[in-house]
């Protein structure tokens, strides 16, 4: 039997490259009687290469490298101003641009659909903005003129039976629905009483907020085949879907999904409200809003499922619950270092006026106190964690297009620069 050759592939290369130009019969018969074993060392390359691209995906520890091109579609009373302020942070951070709504919005244009020139300089811009999170009614074709190609979508959602409760203290003084009924016990009791379908755009907080948010009909009639439809949309237009009763480990699983760090995800929770403003619903009023509500209902169930779907192939079980636990330690931390005392307080609490939340409703939004003497690097840190959301968005503005005249919200001074150790001087 004639001895196998020693392969390499590099000789191989050569000898094709030169039976090939020379036409040499010598030489390509001399190939031929060798295919075999050429065929046989580029499958064993094949083999190694596929491999090694298998290991890399498992492997959880590979390096990867951060996106920065992200969009975050902020919905309704779904946690999602802790998300902004968190995008936010990584924004400058990063020193990234952030697509914000033009001159005195506070929002991109919301509850009108979506369009480009909704967000300030987009003329000059162009597709060149790297984050996207105010709020705003989902447009994908006109997102797409603002973000690039390869930008990652991203959303979260809210179990519709206390989000409407939420939305119900909330939006109690400027949604008729809400403003006529007596509690939402009452609203929930017969709400086609209250709510008025040609006034949907002043009572779209009153059913199926998220539908609505995502830039679907919220008055839609729960078709079986609509609905699939819309749920497999949103499945190709975004790549993940968080869920707020699981905000730990949704955060852990946008840290990995995005190859972030730890830091970047850690949070203190912004425009929560106080317990004693909660209105405790009967067991027929929840059950109502599965009815009254249920295309957002069904929307919730899905991407719940597909949450814990991702967690399971992805992060697994058991490393989600050590993460979890190393971020909420981390949290603790920050707290320990930050927060004068080690929690939300009320709103006739917060000391620093211009850190005060806006206060809507019926609702007593939360706020914090920072700690007095806190290094110059240190008070920035903890100031930024627990800007609120208009603040924030009114700083970045400045910050980011300087030569426009800034947001009147009745704001600070920018904090741009520390000359002390003093905190920002709360406007008169």
């Amino acid at each position: 039997m004639v001895s196998t050759p020693k392969l390499n592939q590099q000789y191989w290369v050569a000898r094709i490259q030169e039976a090939l130009s020379q036409q040499n019969p010598l030489n390509l018969s001399f190939l031929c009687r060798h295919t075999k074993c050429l065929i046989f060392s580029l499958c064993l390359g094949l083999i190694f290469l596929i491999s090694k691209v298998h290991e890399e995906l498992l492997n959880p520890f590979m390096p990867c490298r951060a996106k920065t091109n992200v969009m975050f579609l902020k919905t309704h009373k779904t946690a999602s101003s802790t998300i902004l302020n968190i995008m936010f942070r990584f924004t400058e951070r990063y020193n990234l641009t952030v697509a914000l709504p033009a001159d005195q919005l506070v929002h991109l244009g919301y509850p009108s659909t979506f369009l480009a020139h909704f967000v300030e300089e987009f003329q000059t811009i162009g597709q060149n903005y790297n984050i996207m999170c105010n709020h705003l009614r989902f447009n994908p074709s006109e997102v797409q003129k603002v973000m690039a190609a390869n930008t990652f979508y991203f959303s979260i959602l809210r179990n519709p039976i206390p989000l409407l409760e939420s939305s119900y203290i909330y939006y109690k003084d400027i949604v008729p629905a809400f403003r006529i009924s007596k509690d939402v016990n009452e609203y929930l009791a017969s709400p086609t009483k209250y709510y008025h379908p040609a006034d949907y755009k002043q009572n779209i907080y009153a059913r199926n907020i998220m539908w609505f948010d995502f830039g679907y009909d919220n008055n839609a009639e729960d078709n079986k085949k609509y609905i699939q439809a819309v749920l497999k949309e949103i499945e190709q237009n975004f790549h993940l879907i968080l869920i707020a009763e699981y905000f730990d480990e949704s955060m852990i699983l946008l840290k990995h999904t995005l190859c972030w760090d730890l830091d970047d995800v850690v949070y203190f929770k912004l425009n929560s409200r106080s317990q004693d403003t909660v209105q405790t619903l009967t067991p027929e009023s929840e059950e109502q809003i599965k009815a009254w509500c249920s295309l957002d209902w069904k929307l919730y169930l899905h991407f719940n499922q597909s949450f814990w779907r991702r967690i399971e192939e992805t992060i697994g079980l058991e490393e989600l619950e050590k993460e979890v636990s190393r971020l909420r330690m981390r949290q603790k931390e920050l707290m320990e270092t930050c927060l004068l005392d080690q929690e939300a307080v009320g709103k006739d609490h917060v000391k620093n006026k211009a850190l005060l939340p806006f206060q809507p409703g019926d609702a007593n939004i939360l706020g914090y106190n920072l700690k007095q003497d806190l290094d110059n690097r240190t008070l920035r840190t903890c100031q930024k964690m627990v800007m609120p959301e208009l603040q924030y968005t009114s700083y970045l503005y400045a910050v980011q297009h300087p030569h426009k005249k800034r947001k009147q919200l009745g704001l600070p001074l920018l904090w741009t620069t520390f000359q002390g150790k003093k905190q920002p001087t709360a406007p008169n």
